[in-house]
């Protein structure tokens, strides 16, 4: 088996994205890690990049050096939900599920192709590459994403996430 096959595509040179600036911070919880990612016209942006900057601070905690990942390959998820707070939470779990299973895919970059808030469907890539504790050094491990008090604010001048995972 190929890493192709398992890792996902291998990329092509020139083609990894440009790594995004951090617009997320992580709020105090007193048992679990509360992620809120907000984009305002001091961050700037939209909705569509609240979601993927939530994703990378769900993944920038796994390690304490993210870094050190770099973009190898491609890996693309498509999700689908009934409302909003399903389609964030579907999100975040596929691509946990596919960091937590073979071939425990890191992405350093999130980037969503497709956002549908009418049919709640995204299809999205991360570029990076399989998880390696001689390479990046483990960070917290999380179990779960949790609906518990995730909110997804969508006003005029500001997009603003909070997820709380379970670690």
């Amino acid at each position: 088996m190929s890493d192709e096959d398992t890792v996902g595509r291998l990329l092509e040179e020139g083609e990894a994205p440009q790594i995004p600036e951090v617009k997320y911070e992580y709020l105090d919880h007193t048992a679990d890690v509360h992620l809120h990612a907000v984009l305002d016209d001091f961050w700037g942006s939209d909705l569509k990049e609240s979601f993927e900057q939530v994703a990378t601070a769900m993944f920038n905690y796994m390690t304490t050096d993210y870094d050190r990942v770099e973009m190898k390959f491609v890996f693309e998820i498509e999700v689908s939900g009934d409302d909003i707070l399903s389609l964030l939470y579907r999100f975040l779990d596929e691509f946990l599920f596919v960091f937590s299973t073979e071939p425990f895919f890191i992405p350093r970059v999130i980037k969503i192709t497709e956002f549908d808030l009418e049919t709640f469907k995204i299809k999205a890539q991360g570029f990076g590459e399989s998880f390696d504790t001689a390479k990046h050094p483990q960070g917290t491990e999380v179990k779960a994403i949790t609906y518990s008090n995730m909110q997804v604010h969508q006003d005029l001048d500001t997009h603003n996430i909070f997820v709380i995972i379970d670690i």
